[in-house]
């Protein structure tokens, strides 16, 4: 029977298609994967339906060896980064290799078994910090919206002006003369914003 070789594997996300990828193929090539073997993402990491990991997926098998430059370009999540991870080195049997971070680095010949449990409890707790992180600064952006909003800071599209014809419209369209479309038009707005004025003003009549 053949021994199975060992592929090494490499995989680059960016979240958005504007952002380069440039640095992690460098230092994924230069960690000796070849261009073949790099699996690509352009999208963001909130979860794992991802073309290019899903097909990395189904072509990496026991022992083979996963490179990433660092442990947020296999997601962002912190349940669903160790959810992939147990993923890949528990049901997959394949090794994970973060290049930032050597202590990430599951092969067996790092360390035997010892190599694992190190690698498992540096990524629980490299995630949990990452995760503590984030909700720490969407905390303080919501802090800042609110204090922003009391110095009346406005967010958001600005309003659209009510143009001068908007009663003369808004009259024949309530005597059935006129569509809400025929309105928009005529206003030079959607429909659904003239709409949302008419309610508006009915609100404000009432």
């Amino acid at each position: 029977m053949n021994k199975q070789t060992t592929q090494q594997y490499g995989y680059a996300r960016v979240s958005s298609k504007n952002q380069k990828l440039a640095r992690q193929i460098s230092a994924l090539m230069q960690a000796g994967i070849e261009k073949q073997n790099l699996f690509i993402d352009k999208q963001s990491g909130k979860d794992f339906n991802r073309p290019g990991y899903q097909r990395l997926i189904r072509k990496i098998q026991a022992r083979d060896e996963l490179y990433i430059k660092s442990i947020d370009r296999l997601g962002r999540n912190y349940d669903e980064i160790l959810e992939q991870w147990r993923y890949l080195t528990k049901v997959k049997q394949a090794d994970v290799i973060v290049l930032d971070f050597p202590l990430l680095d599951t092969r067996r010949s790092t360390g035997g078994v010892t190599g694992a449990f190190i690698s498992d409890l540096v990524l629980q707790i490299l995630s949990y910090v990452a995760q503590i992180e984030r909700e720490n600064t969407h905390q303080r952006q919501l802090e800042g919206i609110r204090e922003a909003k009391k110095r009346g800071v406005q967010f958001g599209r600005p309003k659209i002006p009510i143009p001068e014809r908007f009663d003369e419209v808004a009259e024949k369209i309530r005597n059935n003369k006129m569509s809400l479309r025929q309105g928009g038009r005529i206003l030079g707005v959607s429909y659904t914003t003239l709409r949302n004025w008419m309610k508006a003003q009915k609100s404000a009549d009432s």
